[in-house]
């Protein structure tokens, strides 16, 4: 995700629009809405006895040689140190250290001197192999400076449920472009893994901002297109960290390059199609957007997943039907269904009202991604959300989630799920919405989150359903306080509140959590008729692949890197993984049934954290 491009090709007036706060408005129907009740925050505090907590990227040292070099140091102030080269002997991966095949033909200056120590990284994603629930890969962008906001995507990859990353290093491939940005992976049915990567290039100004002009003359890497959507394709039984597939024919696996200024590619998504029993068994979705300053459209492009680490041709990106008039569509999620239709939200952004406020339509293929439908009714409509939350440094990142249900209805559809962060009360709240006739109609949203707070920020929603229909949402919760800098637990990773320096709202953690809402006889959310509740038989309670709902749940959590790092309540350096360890909590009774009602078809929850 790049903010900062934005700010640096429109004019200050439309810069300070943008930043204006949101029209006021009535509160979403959704909030205050908790049918699984509320929790208190002593509660909340215990819930995480089941949870232990994995450091990734801690278990090996990386080094690699960026693109372009960034000399300059923020240090000492929080925690920034700049670029440091990596001396002989000390990175740990086995990987290539450069220089690299892409970077031949860099102007004068680039690449850099000497490969750079990996020290920092945000926004995850995690992926678990359908040919093997133990093995997991996980990836991040991997900085060599948070000054210079200069990274390429890297990987961790485990083999025993996430217990132990042995494997990990840069994915190698494109290094040839100053970033390689927006970390997002699929397994197909055999195992490969592929890694859909935004390549982009930039230089800096004299005073360290970065300038996307397209000029040969200053431009890093002009033998290279300004940007690409492109694939890295880790074969399975991969072991080595090298052990990548990134050229087609000798050159670069491109699935769409963009040479020419004004077409900005951006928030790139991927899936791939790993039911055996699908007609379009193997086929890999790719999907994007493209800017051209504020406004933006969304294409997709297809191919088949052959095994070995192969593929055939990307098909012409075809761009997807939106909701007319909008000035920016971005936020693609594919998910496909397991009869073989593929789903994809699109988040839809008008060009008035200071850009607020934000629609989420949904757009399907039922032939392979040959021909596109849509824009379904909106799951949500008028949904105003922020630039910054309140007293921090973090902007604002994909402020919604979708999924596809397991379970289908006696009308043959599968539940659709849109879970979306609304910040119409003030303060951020996580909503979930339903379609159980393929977008035609959506629910009345519920709150997902239960605090009894109702002035502090539960953002960032991540929905996924488990085999047996089980609906998990994840976000981050900032109800409870920091640690205190002085305790064992707030001086591990330089978190907790310190005097004299501004704390969250309320001196809060953003921790992330989960909820989960066990689905008896139908989902979390009531479908309208009985026709239409997905059948299967009520002693299905358990969820089957619970490694598989938390990566799921885990998948792109965005912490982007700021200017300026918060001490506070920032755990820096690495991402740290809470994988549940013990199922206990998740067989616990349900709530009693409300008056007239049925237990069974009430929603529970049955854990968090």
């Amino acid at each position: 995700m790049r903010l900062q491009r934005l700010v640096h090709v429109v004019v200050p007036a439309l810069a300070l629009a943008i930043l204006a706060p949101a029209p006021v408005q009535a509160a979403d129907t959704g909030i205050g809405t908790v049918p699984q009740g509320r929790q208190s925050n002593s509660s909340y505090a215990a819930s995480n006895s089941a949870v232990s907590n994995v450091f990734a990227t801690t278990q090996q040292v990386s080094c690699y040689t960026p693109e372009v070099p960034y000399a300059t140091s923020d240090g000492p102030n929080d925690g920034y140190d700049g670029e440091t080269p990596c001396a002989a002997g000390t990175a740990t991966t086995g990987e290539d250290q450069g220089p690299y095949a892409t970077q031949a033909g860099s102007d004068p200056g680039n690449p850099a001197a000497t490969p750079m120590l990996v020290k920092d990284h945000s926004e995850s994603d995690i992926r678990v192999d359908p040919t093997d629930p133990s093995h997991l890969i996980g990836s991040s962008k991997w900085f060599v400076s948070a000054e210079g906001y200069n990274h390429v995507l890297g990987f961790y990859e485990s083999f025993d449920g996430g217990a132990h990353w042995t494997v990990q290093g840069h994915i190698p491939g494109y290094e040839g472009w100053t970033d390689n940005t927006d970390p997002v992976g699929a397994f197909d049915g055999h195992g490969d893994y592929y890694s859909l990567v935004l390549g982009y290039q930039f230089f800096y100004n004299s005073d360290g901002t970065h300038n996307f002009a397209i000029n040969p003359n200053k431009e890093p890497n002009p033998a290279q297109p300004a940007e690409v959507i492109a694939v890295a394709v880790r074969k399975h039984g991969a072991t080595a960290a090298n052990d990548w597939i990134s050229t087609v024919n000798g050159h670069p696996d491109f699935v769409a390059p963009y040479p020419a200024k004004g077409q900005e590619p951006d928030k790139q998504w991927i899936t791939i199609d790993t039911n055996p029993a699908s007609r379009f068994y193997n086929t890999i979705y790719a999907m994007w957007a493209v800017f051209d300053g504020f406004n933006s459209k969304v294409f997709v492009s297809t191919a088949q997943a052959l095994g070995n680490g192969q593929h055939t041709a990307w098909s012409t990106p075809t761009q997807l039907p939106t909701v007319s008039g909008t000035a920016s569509d971005s936020y693609l999620l594919p998910h496909v269904a397991p009869n073989g239709v593929v789903y994809t939200s699109v988040t839809n952004f008008p060009g008035k009202n200071a850009f607020c406020c934000v629609t989420i339509t949904v757009d399907w293929s039922t032939d392979g991604g040959h021909t596109w439908q849509g824009p379904s009714t909106p799951a949500a409509k008028g949904i105003p959300e922020t630039i910054a939350y309140a007293n921090t440094t973090f902007r604002e990142g994909i402020s919604n989630s979708f999924a596809v249900g397991t379970k289908a209805g006696r009308n043959g559809k599968y539940p659709l799920y849109v879970a979306y962060e609304d910040y119409s009360s003030g303060s951020a709240n996580s909503l979930l919405t339903a379609s159980y006739d393929g977008g035609t109609t959506w629910t009345s949203p519920i709150q997902v989150n239960d605090n009894a707070d109702a002035t502090v920020d539960e953002f960032q929603p991540n929905v996924a359903v488990a085999d047996d229909g089980t609906v998990g949402v994840n976000f981050y919760d900032r109800r409870l306080a920091c640690p205190q800098a002085s305790t064992p637990r707030g001086s591990r990773g330089g978190a907790g509140a310190r005097h004299g320096e501004p704390g969250l709202r309320r001196n809060s953690a953003a921790v992330r959590r989960q909820q989960l809402l066990r689905q008896r006889q139908y989902p979390v959310l009531q479908a309208p008729s009985a026709a239409d509740r997905p059948q299967h038989p009520a002693h299905q309670e358990l969820v089957r692949s619970p490694a598989q709902l938390t990566a799921h749940l885990l998948r792109r959590v965005h912490t982007d890197v700021p200017r300026r790092l918060l001490r506070q309540c920032v755990q820096r350096n690495h991402q740290r993984l809470q994988l549940r360890q013990h199922l206990r909590r998740w067989n616990q009774p349900g709530p009693p049934a409300a008056a007239g009602g049925r237990r069974g078809d009430d929603p529970q929850l049955i854990g968090s954290e």
